[in-house]
């Protein structure tokens, strides 16, 4: 949080928010990213004010498990942290990732101001062509986005473990030069 309290001070720095399951996953592949200063794990999206892990899980609060990020656009754009998006996990799934299913694990953009919405908008219809089934990704505006417990932060280096999800979706229609 303390990252968070700092680079709001900068006004170059730019917040996208994204759902594409488990959010450890998620977290570990944004942090990679040069551009990216901050990825925080938590929950967004639902009815519930201060949910709990155990109160999302339940499938009653309406939201997602979530990473807020903070960027700078000078470094790298939306339309390529979309690009990433995209790229993580198969958004043609509904309420499901992998293994874990529920609504918690929606693929969803949660979008800040109205040029994230239209670039989101483009960037859903383009993504399109690269998978076999529909995207189902919800585009909404952002609301209240809760941080998840500590235990969920940087979940995947506190163990000294490789991330296992997010990895490239096997649905798609066409492969990317890894290069």
């Amino acid at each position: 949080m303390e990252a968070f309290a700092k680079s709001q001070k900068s006004k170059n720095l730019e917040r996208a928010t994204f759902a594409a399951g488990c959010f450890w996953g998620v977290q570990a592949a944004f942090l990679e990213v040069k551009g990216v200063v901050s990825v925080t794990s938590g929950y967004t999206g639902g009815n519930f004010k201060n949910p709990a892990y155990e109160d999302v899980c339940s499938g009653k609060t309406g939201h997602a498990e979530a990473v807020e990020l903070e960027f700078d656009p000078e470094i790298i754009s939306y339309q390529e942290l979309l690009e990433i998006f995209w790229d993580i996990h198969d958004p043609t799934t509904a309420d499901r990732q992998g293994p874990d299913v529920g609504d918690q694990y929606r693929s969803a953009i949660f979008y800040h101001n109205q040029k994230q919405k239209e670039v989101a908008l483009v960037s859903k219809k383009k993504a399109a062509s690269k998978f076999n089934a529909p995207i189902v990704t919800e585009i909404v505006p952002a609301g209240e986005f809760y941080k998840a417990e500590d235990y969920h932060q940087d979940y995947y280096k506190k163990r000294g473990i490789t991330p296992v999800c997010h990895i490239p979706v096997k649905n798609e229609k066409k492969k990317k030069d890894p290069l």
